[in-house]
């Protein structure tokens, strides 16, 4: 067996991973852990992380700071698919776990690490999420998973392991929601949420963190007009901002009108369906903008096989195959649909609704001279008798023939 000297961890702060550095230490013979934390949007769950890693335990912690990069090479790739898993959700954890995993194997190969470890379930997504992209980078790299090998069985007995350790949490067996949050959404799991048969607490305090529900919106709406170019938002409301920018931007005006809640039952990777609340925001407002720009900007075919495209798109996302040549040529085909998606989309936001309030593009194909219910001069309606009688020809021949064959 291979002797690990140094383990590079992928750091949250949050339960697993708090307890695995003494949990590596102690099972690995005092190896050096470095833990590493991506930053895709966490916020303030940042916040003296790193005076934690080293408490208890890691020799350094690295905080990478890969939100930009998170929104332009995973987020905007995905939103101009138009994919969303199982027709809800909008895949806020698994494009985020690549970026991570990726930034991890860097920095292992810079430390000459001997194994990657992180903390995902073996009952989760996560974990084929990270090793699939380990194995794109570092084949070679032996992965450590704690909770596929270790002998805790539940949540209540990490914090027990904790607690026998002295490592702060952040969590009490009362409040300890499995969530997830970057800066496209935050996801909520656990508790009572596990019986599909509960509401979710919406409006109890503490429960949203990106918004308020429908309920406690306001009464007046909010209108908010997305500039696209080539299928990727650049402004709102006429104003240039960053990628970045926009997501945030999105995310606030979104949560204060109660949009974009998601309570869903999925179907995991792994084989079972789980039940989660989802939070996004300013995800649900750029997919309906991007997805109502398509309609004046695509033709009809491309329109349709796209959307065959974006099915399978958001399951490569899903199970954790970014890195893989599908789902690299399905990206390559994207693209070359996004040439046309440039215009402005107004939008009504309103207790959790997204209402459209117009479309506007230079590479409109919406003509309203064809499509009018007045006179025209552009369309002879003479010509629709004889499309029809070849459009229905097969439909026609087949029931002359089983009228014969009936008669006989």
């Amino acid at each position: 067996m291979k002797k690990i000297k140094k383990v590079v961890l992928a750091y949250s702060g949050g339960l697993d991973t708090s307890i695995i550095i003494p949990w590596l230490k102690e099972n690995y013979d005092n190896c050096e852990v470095i833990a590493v934390s991506g930053d895709v949007g966490q916020g303030t769950e940042l916040d003296g992380l790193e005076e934690k890693a080293i408490k208890t335990g890691a020799s350094k912690l690295y905080i990478e700071d890969l939100k930009a990069d998170f929104v332009k090479d995973y987020i905007f790739p995905t939103l101009k698919a138009g994919a969303v898993y199982e027709g809800e959700y909008l895949l806020g954890t698994s494009f985020a776990r690549p970026i991570i995993a990726k930034r991890i194997v860097e920095i292992a190969k810079a430390e000459g690490a001997d194994a990657i470890c992180h903390g995902c379930t073996g009952k989760g997504n996560d974990q084929v999420r990270f090793e699939l992209t380990i194995k794109a980078f570092a084949p070679e790299m032996t992965i450590i998973a704690p909770w596929r090998i270790w002998d805790i069985k539940s949540r209540e007995e990490e914090i027990e392991f904790a607690e026998a350790r002295n490592i702060p949490l952040k969590i009490n067996r009362e409040t300890n929601y499995s969530k997830d949050k970057n800066l496209w959404h935050l996801s909520h799991e656990g508790l009572d949420l596990e019986d599909p048969a509960n509401e979710p607490q919406y409006n109890k305090p503490g429960f949203l963190e990106m918004g308020v529900s429908p309920e406690q919106a306001p009464d007046k709406p909010t209108y908010v007009t997305i500039s696209f170019e080539k299928g990727e938002p650049v402004a709102i409301d006429g104003k240039k901002m960053s990628p970045v920018e926009i997501v945030t931007t999105l995310n606030d005006l979104g949560g204060k009108n109660g949009i974009g809640i998601n309570d869903l039952v999925e179907n995991r990777l792994v084989g079972m369906k789980s039940r989660g609340v989802y939070e996004n925001p300013g995800g649900a407002i750029l997919y309906r903008a991007h997805e109502v720009l398509e309609t004046i900007t695509l033709d009809r075919d491309t329109q349709h096989y796209k959307s065959l495209v974006a099915q399978k798109y958001a399951e490569l996302v899903y199970f954790g195959q970014w890195f893989t040549p599908l789902r690299e040529s399905l990206a390559a085909f994207v693209d070359k649909t996004q040439e046309t998606v440039t215009g402005d989309v107004k939008l009504k936001l309103y207790k959790g609704n997204i209402i459209n309030a117009g479309i506007t593009s230079p590479y409109s194909l919406y003509s309203e001279a064809f499509a009018t219910f007045d006179a025209d001069e552009v369309y002879n309606q003479k010509d629709s008798a004889g499309f029809i009688n070849l459009f229905g020809l097969p439909i026609k021949v087949r029931a002359i023939l089983e009228a014969e064959r009936k008669n006989k």
